[in-house]
């Protein structure tokens, strides 16, 4: 019997995970991929946002808030890429213009920094904005991370601290049993005194299995465009435009990882797992980014790629306790400001859902941070000289466009929340993001983790489970 049993091994899921890892508890966390983060964390636009757009008095507004300011020593605690870059919202017209006033007014109420800016200071602190700009506000407390690591940093720690992960595990019933829940997957079956519902875009089926609900859950695909690495400080704050019924709109931004990101559209869609892309939609977003930024050199592009936001039919993160029992917790809806809000979101479900329900005793060796990574590109040469004496692995690449080596994967493989795909290692590692995009080292990658598993190259999937790469050995062929 667990105490807590988490639905959904997401960004959400995962802080709440490592937030209850400070306790006594047995908690475990079910995820039906083969990876954490592999979903909606796996696909957004990385931004830690202000809080200046979201409704004030909402659910989105208090967590993007109190979220926003415990990024710069959980990225610390997580050995995670943040920067606080700042973003511009801009006007492009005397319409905007005004309207950057309500945004104004609106920021306030939040509790928001923000700056207004005339067209000459936004043109000042990024002179590649289009001449057209008529002005801008500056929020200076936005930031860019790595989402991916983010997550995945957050189960290492969470199971570093004896929170039990199991993957692979879709939930198909959850059965109330007097004082306990019995969830059943296609595996096996877990039982738990609470359970806790962070499934993202399926967080309303796994909801409508505990009770009728009122609410329901849409996903809104939002498709970007990834440049190469190219002009250090491009654009050095995340553009903006005005914000819409749609969201926040196109952006063009700087990534921790020196890429520029530009997107996203935002379209509603019948299917919870349509990750495809369209031509017309990816033009439609370029031109919307272009008006912004007129000199983007779309020609150095080296991806495109979709992302599924769970958007509730309540328009608001949705964080309570199921109508028939307080011992499931639905944590559903979260669309952006999301990520940003994570934290925030498992503090509150933590200490204001689950603290009323259970005794909470504090673990005395409970540790907040991950074990070190090494970081060479940090590091001056006569240490990184030192370090590679000692770590000849570290000095091997096997992802030439952005420098991985078989020293930083090995590492990977040993900890206690490791890859078992081709795409686990380049989300953790980057390697497969370059400028080939894999066409060099995927091959090492496969064997690599065929190695360490003790399989066949044949059984090591691309991403998530049913991917295979290859099909048969060449002399097999018919």
């Amino acid at each position: 019997m667990h105490d807590v049993l988490i639905i959904g091994a997401g960004i959400t899921g995962t802080l709440i995970a490592r937030e209850l890892s400070r306790y006594k508890l047995d908690v475990v966390v079910l995820e039906k991929s083969n990876d954490v983060g592999n979903k909606t964390t796996n696909a957004n636009s990385a931004i830690i946002h202000s809080g200046c757009d979201p409704e004030p008095g909402t659910n989105k507004a208090k967590f993007n808030v109190l979220g926003n300011p415990m990024f710069d020593e959980l990225a610390k605690q997580l050995d995670v890429s943040f920067r606080r870059n700042g973003s511009l919202t801009i006007a492009l017209d005397d319409e905007q213009l005004r309207a950057l006033d309500d945004l104004l007014k609106r920021s306030k109420i939040n509790g928001v920094p923000a700056t207004r800016l005339t067209k000459e200071q936004v043109l000042e602190i990024e002179p590649r904005i289009s001449q057209q700009v008529r002005g801008a506000i500056l929020f200076p407390t936005a930031g860019i991370i790595d989402p991916f690591n983010l997550c995945i940093h957050a189960m290492e720690n969470a199971i570093d601290n004896g929170v039990h992960l199991f993957l692979k595990q879709e939930v198909t019933a959850i059965e109330k049993v007097n004082d306990y829940f019995v969830v059943k997957t296609k595996a096996q079956e877990f039982t738990s005194r609470i359970v806790i519902n962070a499934a993202g875009n399926y967080a309303d089926i796994i909801a409508q299995m505990v009770e009728p609900i009122d609410w329901s859950i849409t996903s809104r695909k939002g498709e970007y465009f990834i440049l190469d690495h190219f002009g250090k400080d491009f654009v050095k704050h995340t553009i903006f435009p005005l914000p819409s019924a749609k969201g926040k709109g196109v952006l063009v931004s700087p990534t921790t990882s020196d890429n520029y990101i530009v997107g996203p559209s935002s379209e509603v869609i019948p299917s919870r797992d349509d990750y495809a892309t369209d031509g017309l939609t990816l033009q439609n977003v370029k031109q919307q980014a272009l008006a912004m930024v007129p000199s983007i050199p779309f020609g150095k592009v080296i991806r495109v790629f979709s992302g599924l936001r769970p958007s509730c039919s309540r328009h608001d993160f949705i964080i309570e306790y199921a109508k028939s029992t307080d011992r499931f917790i639905n944590v559903a809806g979260i669309e952006s400001p999301g990520l940003v809000s994570s934290p925030a979101i498992a503090r509150y479900v933590v200490n204001e859902l689950v603290k009323p329900l259970i005794s909470l005793i504090n673990k005395e060796d409970f540790n907040p941070f991950v074990r070190p990574y090494a970081h060479l590109k940090e590091m001056d040469e006569k240490s990184k000289e030192s370090f590679l004496k000692q770590n000849p692995e570290y000095g091997q690449l096997v992802c030439s466009c952005e420098k991985v080596s078989l020293g930083e994967i090995k590492d990977l493989l040993s900890r206690s929340c490791p890859p078992h795909s081709v795409k686990g290692v380049k989300r953790r590692t980057r390697a497969g993001f370059g400028r080939c995009q894999g066409g060099f080292c995927q091959p090492k990658v496969v064997f690599l983790l065929a190695n360490h598993y003790g399989i066949s190259p044949l059984d090591v999937p691309l991403d998530d489970v049913d991917s295979p790469i290859l099909v048969s050995r060449v002399k097999e062929v018919k």
